[in-house]
């Protein structure tokens, strides 16, 4: 029958006013006055209570448990049942989560002076998008900081090998005149059989670097140990097996100071001394070599790097010196001048004897190199004067050549 669980609610309820105004005082059951007896609780009647926490209130009371009330809970009112927490979705949080950052556009223009991406040194943890962004930069232009380790944040320490020099190989160097009969006031110098040789040959360049010592003197102050081969090889002339016609050894040993002073709008950068030696590694009548103390100065104005080098030879013996006069054809000081934006580089160079008349002798000789991908340059050189190659010191030809560039002055 339906009307028994209303009636054992109602009971339930009866009950449990009553043991409540007997547990706590000032409450009374509904109609009964002060001196009013509580009335018994069975647990039984408890179960018949429908709502949770008067059902939960019936039984402690039946059993003599007394629940703890909350500190600022207020008498006679129920507490808000707690919503459940949710399961967390999806994979926990890092705890170093990654910094995402946006590239630099590397096509913008750059001040190669003050450019903190190439004066500020990266730190050990920084990341490999970073640490590219860096080497497409130097990709597209370097400074004589970076190349010489003049800063600190440019330092990478000891026996490192670096580039020196410009890295090319030539495809095609063409020649105006071929120097067939190579002579030297030095009679056992002179060829006395014509050499045949084609005007069209190749061309290649290597010059490596790499630092010794460092703070020679206080904090500043590196030492150097540098190598350059160029080699010029008859690779067309299949008459004569392709032989390669010169190839030019120079070893040096330099101490590079960094400096910073500004003159006439350039900011000086560097000062040095080499000791140089050069030579073809040929045996007479073709051996041709010298050794000189070089002065080189390094200065930077925004794109611009220039370069002035003024050089004393070491005398020789005039019976074992192979070319007494090369001084007045290859020079006692050179300039070189070189301009870089955005992977383009143009250089221009210059070198003279520093005398007049019949001893006034020179060259100039213009490179330009540009992006074909990544560190990957075409080449371009047109040079015109003396002293192409050593074994050309005293002979005058214009040449042009093309081929590619791994590595550039700057």
């Amino acid at each position: 029958m339906t009307t028994v669980p209303g009636w054992r609610h109602s009971v339930g309820v009866a009950l449990l006013a009553a043991a409540s105004a007997h547990g706590q005082p000032g409450l009374r059951p509904p109609g009964s006055g002060a001196a009013a007896r509580p009335v018994p609780v069975v647990a039984a009647d408890c179960a018949a209570i429908d709502d949770d926490h008067e059902r939960l209130a019936c039984f402690d009371q039946a059993t003599g448990r007394r629940p703890r009330a909350a500190p600022d809970a207020q008498p006679g009112m129920q507490p808000s049942p707690l919503p459940s927490p949710s399961p967390p979705s999806g994979p926990p949080p890092l705890a170093n989560p990654p910094q995402l950052v946006s590239p630099p556009d590397l096509a913008a223009p750059v001040d190669p002076v003050r450019s903190p991406e190439l004066e500020n040194l990266l730190p050990a943890e920084a990341s490999p998008l970073a640490r590219a962004v860096v080497d497409v930069r130097r990709s597209l232009g370097t400074t004589l900081a970076d190349r010489w380790e003049l800063d600190p944040s440019t330092e990478r320490g000891r026996f490192l090998i670096r580039p020196y020099k410009p890295m090319y190989a030539m495809i095609g160097d063409w020649t105006s005149s071929r120097n067939e009969l190579p002579h030297s006031p030095n009679p056992a110098n002179t060829v006395g059989e014509r050499l045949p040789l084609s005007s069209v040959e190749a061309k290649f360049q290597l010059s490596l670097k790499t630092k010794v010592l460092e703070d020679m003197v206080g904090d500043n102050g590196d030492l150097w140990l540098g190598y350059t081969q160029l080699s010029y090889w008859q690779i067309y002339n299949s008459d004569e097996s392709r032989p390669f016609r010169e190839s030019n050894h120079e070893p040096e040993i330099m101490a590079v100071f960094r400096t910073d002073y500004s003159l006439l709008g350039w900011r000086g950068r560097m000062a040095g001394v080499s000791l140089n030696h050069q030579s073809n590694g040929r045996a007479e009548p073709l051996s041709r070599s010298w050794n000189r103390l070089i002065f080189p100065f390094g200065f930077e104005r925004k794109n611009w790097m220039m370069m002035v080098r003024p050089w004393w030879r070491i005398p020789e013996s005039s019976g074992t010196d192979d070319n007494p006069d090369i001084e007045d054809y290859m020079g006692r000081a050179d300039l070189l001048l070189v301009r870089k934006s955005e992977g383009h580089e143009l250089s221009f160079g210059l070198r003279h004897s520093l005398r007049t008349g019949s001893r006034s002798h020179g060259a100039v000789q213009i490179d330009y190199a540009f992006p074909i991908t990544s560190y990957l340059k075409a080449y371009a050189q047109v040079f015109s004067g003396y002293g192409a190659s050593l074994i050309d010191y005293n002979h005058r030809s214009t040449r042009i050549g093309l081929g590619i560039s791994l590595v550039q002055w700057l």
